[in-house]
């Protein structure tokens, strides 16, 4: 949760008016190499919707997280709702693993019936688009996604883009943002 990449999005998140709570896993707490089990990560996820629940009462609550922390967040809330939570947000969900294009890690996400927002690069090697599109377009209005031209798993772009990952990264933000504050125009959003 204090990888660089993170610190600098809950920080640009919050300037443009977004609260975030990062949490990490026991696996990455105790910095073991191997991910824990799937039901130890969904309670980790449902922990911490319940900390930020109790930390802002009435604040509506989106869940989310970068590659792993994406899927396991998904997979919670498809085992059972998270409670409040209005919206996912999913920063470089990872599909598959590099050079091994699939689309069995996303079965799940039909059991999703809340807004999803996948946020990818377009040369991430844990998506590549050719398997992502159809699994948006299978989720139909629940989920959209938004395209990071030029960036990898980890939103960085190479230099003759001509641009920076900071400038790029507050470029998909503010696109979030503005998905974020849609989502309150709509009316209830769950199904």
């Amino acid at each position: 949760m204090a990888h660089p990449f993170m610190s600098a999005v809950a920080g640009e998140l919050a300037a443009l008016g977004i609260s975030s709570l990062r949490y990490q896993f026991p696996y990455m707490e105790i910095r073991a190499k191997r991910p824990d089990p799937p039901a130890l990560c969904h309670a980790t996820v449902r922990a911490a919707v319940d900390a930020a629940r109790a930390l802002e009462p009435g604040v509506r609550l989106l869940a989310g997280g970068k590659s792993f922390g994406a899927r396991m967040t998904s997979q919670a809330q498809a085992a059972a709702p998270l409670r409040d939570v209005r919206a996912l947000i999913f920063l470089g969900f990872p599909l598959h693993p590099p050079k091994q294009p699939s689309d069995a890690r996303a079965e799940h996400l039909e059991r999703v019936l809340i807004p999803m927002r996948f946020v990818q690069g377009t040369r991430d090697e844990f998506a590549e688009s050719a398997q992502l599109a159809p699994v948006i377009e299978r989720l139909g209005a629940r989920a959209s996604l938004q395209s990071v031209e030029a960036a990898d798993h980890s939103f960085h772009v190479p230099a003759r883009t001509g641009r920076t990952d900071a400038e790029v990264r507050a470029e998909w933000l503010r696109a979030l943002v503005a998905w974020v504050a849609s989502l309150a125009c709509k009316g209830p959003v769950r199904e």
